[in-house]
């Protein structure tokens, strides 16, 4: 894979970004990876384990020369520093972000981008629960899909360039609306962490009443929730806050369809348990169809690698 942007700027350097340095040092797609997070502390451990060729003490120095910026800073913290970089921002540049929310994101950012440079809003559909520098490796987004979501304006040239990285760091890539993106997301990502919050919230109430019975006899379901419940708190507040509208309209389905399995269960229609669960565990069957999980025990789980720069020197 050849060099598709000569400097790449990195803005908050979590699991997303760090596995973004990884994947890109892995494909050679960028001369150069620089970076930048608020925390001291996050930035040097960024340097101690090699993350980005330069790691930045201010935004602005991170973005000056750069090709791309990536955004990849809570929701809510978007705007603010679309802002800040703004006056550093070359011309010709790309910015983009990896937002969970897109219509908030877009809404936030667009105002500060000058004249001349191209915002080219984007999703990494891929994670895990854990977060910071060393959170990061280099396969995470293989075979995984990124979303990208331009505006009726934006330059095709430079979103066919974002897609070219994204690609070349192993994802499948697909062009969205910012509003369906959001309401597709409430249904696959951000309902499923509210229900897993809750789910560990009310267990939590009975742990206190069961002498810790309900964490010492954990069955793979709920160690399931709590794995999703584990996803740190700041990025979750601001999405849930960011995308209102779309989630509250999946949380009123859910709270439908949970009704009429409650019904089903105090009349006992077993006919319609059956039913019910059948057609959904074929959700399951088209998503391991789909590539995009394993029917392997435990979900094909191992211990999580994490990718540092002497793993691509060997």
């Amino acid at each position: 894979m050849s060099t598709v942007y000569p400097r790449i700027a990195l803005i908050g350097l979590g699991l997303i970004a760090s596995s973004m340095y990884w994947a890109i040092k892995r494909g050679g797609l960028a001369h150069e990876v620089t970076g930048f997070a608020r925390s001291s502390q996050t930035r040097e451990t960024a340097r101690h384990i090699g993350l980005c060729d330069q790691v930045c003490d201010t935004a602005a120095e991170a973005v000056q020369g750069a090709d791309l910026i990536v955004l990849c800073v809570p929701v809510g913290a978007m705007g603010n520093i679309a802002e800040e970089i703004a006056p550093s921002l070359k011309k010709g540049a790309t910015i983009s972000d990896v937002g969970s929310v897109k219509r908030a994101v877009i809404d936030a950012v667009s105002p500060h981008v000058p004249q001349g440079v191209h915002f080219v809003p984007a999703h990494p559909l891929a994670g895990t629960e854990h977060s910071g520098p060393e959170s990061g490796f280099a396969t995470l987004y293989d075979n995984r899909w990124c979303l990208i979501i331009p505006g009726h304006d934006t330059d095709a040239k430079a979103v066919d360039r974002l897609r070219s990285l994204w690609e070349g760091m192993g994802a499948n890539v697909d062009l969205m609306d910012a509003d369906h993106h959001d309401l597709v997301l409430a249904v696959t990502s951000h309902a499923p962490h509210l229900i897993a919050y809750t789910m560990v919230g009310v267990a939590d109430d009975i742990r206190r009443v069961t002498d810790s019975e309900v964490i010492n006899y954990s069955a793979a379901g709920f160690r399931d929730f709590t794995r999703i419940a584990a996803s740190d708190p700041t990025m979750w507040r601001d999405v849930f806050l960011s995308n209102k509208e779309a989630t509250l309209e999946i949380l009123g389905r859910f709270t439908e369809e949970l009704f009429a399995l409650q019904r089903a269960i105090r009349l006992g229609d077993g006919d319609h348990l059956h039913a019910y669960f059948t057609r959904t565990r074929g959700i399951r069957r088209d998503i391991i169809e789909a590539g995009q999980d394993t029917d392997k025990p435990n979900f094909g789980r191992t211990e999580r690698r994490n990718f540092t720069e002497q793993s691509f020197s060997k």
